[in-house]
């Protein structure tokens, strides 16, 4: 497999921790990425998000949980699929950057937490990552990534994808309103 498709296999959702992972972008002065870097963190969150939902598989008993889980790993998983599809088409290679590191960290710190717990301190755990996880894709892809992405391409496929992150809020609101 090609470099190229390694690299993007190895993430691709929307940079939820992209807010999550770097203070600055909340702030006037957002990092300035290239279509490069933004396909990198791309990638990574939604390798991230991916990795999430396969902790919960393994670990909720809770139906609801487990649902959401599946529909994340699933919809992460094609998001990726035509990521693949779309830098291979472009012949982009994405870059790793100081965002996509700052991510990997800080989700393996939110592994590890989530690893730490069980039963319902888990489910409850997992879902308030999911939800402000989402939330901070959506506003990492609606006010960072697809506003500096320079490529057409990219950014219609970072605007085809931002109401799937918005279901996927919904939808874990949904579950964490019903843990309570």
């Amino acid at each position: 497999m090609s470099k190229l498709k390694n690299a993007v296999l190895g993430c691709f959702s929307a940079a939820s921790a992209f807010f999550l992972a770097v203070p600055s972008v909340n702030a006037q002065n957002p990092p300035k990425l290239s279509d490069p870097e933004i396909a990198h963190v791309a990638v990574v969150a939604n390798k991230i998000d991916i990795g999430y939902a396969e902790i919960a598989l393994q670990k909720s008993k809770n139906a609801e949980v487990v649902n959401f889980a599946k529909t994340m790993s699933s919809d992460h998983q094609a998001v990726i699929n035509q990521a693949v599809a779309l830098v291979t088409k472009l012949k982009v290679t994405p870059l790793d950057n100081g965002v996509s590191k700052k991510m990997m960290a800080d989700a393996e710190k939110t592994k590890a937490m989530l690893h730490s717990k069980s039963g319902k301190a888990f489910d409850k755990a997992y879902i308030d990552n999911e939800v402000a996880y989402h939330k901070a894709v959506i506003a990492a892809v609606e006010t960072v990534l697809i506003p500096q992405a320079q490529n057409a391409e990219l950014k219609e496929l970072l605007q085809k994808v931002d109401p799937t992150l918005k279901a996927h809020l919904q939808h874990a609101e949904m579950v964490q309103s019903n843990l309570k």
